[in-house]
């Protein structure tokens, strides 16, 4: 768990210093911004996913 973490935030910021390259027309913005809001999205997503009962298999 806290190797994820620590691995999500090393890819955030990564990617917000492209985002920033990307502001300051260094790269194609419409290439950095995509991968940005990725970054965010899977970080979100795999903080808060929690293994959830689904029932019993039959």
């Amino acid at each position: 768990m806290k190797f994820k973490i620590i691995m999500f935030s090393i890819f955030f910021l990564i990617t917000l210093v492209f985002n920033f390259f990307g502001l300051m027309r260094l790269f194609p913005l419409y290439i950095t911004a995509p991968i940005f809001f990725f970054s965010i999205y899977i970080g979100l997503q795999s903080f808060f996913y929690r293994k959830k009962f689904r029932g019993f298999q039959q």
